[in-house]
């Protein structure tokens, strides 16, 4: 009998709320796990192909995707660093080079990578990480608890006026016009 690895790469889990769904899917369907985060879940033992097949359905029903090909993983743990790095670091950016950040953290070299990131998502891990800024500026937005400086601060923009401009151009609003409307996308749809 074919066994799957212990670990489990799900693409577009993206969020806390993903988390919460993946979890909940698992208790209720009895899939005895360590833990679920951001793109993974570390399973107790490694899984037959018939639990995997009933793994993906449960998965696919609530909008994720089992990865399988090791590109596809490669590319879905960029996007869990990005979004960790934008979304839940605690106003920290990353203290050196991105794509130094990204390479040093996936082993692979950033041109190898950067390439199997727009062949697999058609587009650029820079657009990429542009929308994922995008959206957390627009939930501090919403918050308003942090001036537009402050914001572009914490986002590693080189000024409030850098930040406008991408905000617009991703959104094709102001950051004061958002505010006035005030939709987010999720982001498990970026």
């Amino acid at each position: 009998m074919n066994k799957q690895k212990s670990k489990i790469t799900v693409k577009n889990m993206v969020c806390n709320r993903c988390i919460k769904v993946v979890t909940e899917e698992l208790i209720n369907n009895n899939f005895e796990f360590i833990s679920v985060e951001l793109g993974e879940i570390a399973l107790k033992d490694d899984l037959s192909e018939e639990k995997k097949e009933i793994l993906k359905h449960l998965l696919n029903k609530e909008g994720f995707e089992l990865v399988e090909e090791k590109d596809a993983k490669i590319v879905n743990q960029a996007k869990t660093l990005i979004i960790e790095s934008i979304h839940y670091a605690g106003n920290k950016p990353v203290s050196q080079n991105f794509s130094d950040f990204l390479s040093q953290n996936l082993d692979i070299e950033y041109n190898r990578l950067s390439r199997l990131f727009s062949e697999i998502e058609g587009k650029t891990i820079e657009r990429y990480s542009i929308e994922q800024k995008i959206e957390r500026s627009k939930e501090l937005l919403i918050y308003d608890e942090l001036s537009l400086s402050q914001i572009s601060y914490d986002l590693d923009y080189s000024s409030p006026q850098h930040l406008s401009r991408q905000f617009k151009q991703i959104t094709g609003l102001t950051p004061t016009q958002f505010k006035k409307i005030g939709k987010r996308k999720k982001l498990d749809t970026i």
